[in-house]
C-alpha cells in the first residue's frame, strides 16, 4: 500500500519525540530510541534522505557558527541561563535530567553521541525543513521546490524550532534561522544536514571534554 509522502519526513521525528517522552530510565530507553528512530528512517525515509552536497565546506562552517552560538552566551555572561527568560514553568530549566552513573557509561555516551550526531540532524531537517517549510506554503509541499521563501514559512518553522529547544529557545531560533536561510540560499537540504551534524557533534563534544552536561537536557 502506497504511503503519503508526507510520512517519509514526519515519521522518524514522531517516533523519536514520542520515545523521548517515555517514563523509562535513560539507561534504556536510548538504545531503544535509537534503533526505533534508525529503523524508522530506513523503512520510511531512504529516498527521502539527500544524498549530494553543494557547499560542504560553507555548511560545515555554518555548523560550527552555530556550536558558537549556542555557548557563546554562557561562556561570556556567567549566569546567563538563570535568567527568568530561560528558566521558568514554559521553558524549564537548563539542567540535564541524566543520572550520575549515566555520565561515565560508553554505550550510553556512544548511543547518545550518534543519536545526536547523525540521526537527529537527518530527523530534524526532513521534519522541519524538508517538509514544514514546504508545506506551510503549500499543503502539496512536494510541488514546492526545496528552499522556496516566503516569510510565513521561514518565521514559523524557526520559531516552532526555537520552542523545541527549552531553556535555549533564543539560541535555538537564532540556530533555526540560520539552517533556514542556508537552506534557501543553498536550496539543499543535504547540506543543512551537514551543518546540523557538525553543530551536533561539536556540542557533543564539548560536553563529554567540559563536563558541561546541562545542554544534554
Amino acid at each position: 500500500m502506497k504511503t503519503h509522502p508526507a510520512v517519509a519526513y514526519i515519521a522518524p521525528f514522531v517516533v523519536f519525540i514520542v520515545l523521548r517522552w517515555l517514563p523509562v530510565s535513560p539507561q534504556w530507553l536510548a538504545p531503544v530510541r535509537f534503533v526505533a528512530v534508525a529503523a524508522t528512517l530506513a523503512v520510511c525515509s531512504r529516498r527521502a534522505i539527500p544524498r549530494h552536497l553543494s557547499f560542504p565546506i560553507g555548511s560545515v562552517l555554518l555548523g560550527v557558527a552555530v556550536l558558537a552560538v549556542w555557548i557563546g552566551p554562557d561562556l561570556i555572561w556567567r549566569g546567563y541561563r538563570d535568567f527568568w527568560l530561560f528558566r521558568n514553568p514554559i521553558t524549564g530549566i537548563a539542567r540535564t535530567s541524566l543520572p550520575a552513573h549515566l555520565k561515565s557509561n560508553a554505550f550510553f555516551i556512544l548511543v547518545r553521541v550518534l543519536e545526536s550526531a547523525i540521526l537527529v540532524p537527518v530527523i530534524e531537517e526532513l521534519f522541519w525543513r524538508g517538509w514544514l517549510m514546504r508545506w506551510t506554503v503549500r499543503t502539496d509541499f512536494e510541488s514546492v521546490p526545496m528552499g522556496h521563501y516566503t516569510a510565513l514559512s521561514f518565521w514559523v518553522v524557526a520559531l516552532l524550532f526555537a520552542s523545541e529547544h527549552g531553556p535555549y529557545w533564543e539560541v535555538g531560533l537564532i540556530a533555526g534561522v540560520a539552517l533556514n536561510w542556508w537552506l534557501v540560499r543553498t536550496r539543499s537540504l543535504a547540506d543543512c544536514i551537514l551543518a546540523h551534524a557538525v553543530a551536533n557533534a561539536l556540542l557533543a563534544g564539548y560536553v563529554l571534554l567540559f563536563n558541561q552536561w546541562q545542554y544534554w537536557l
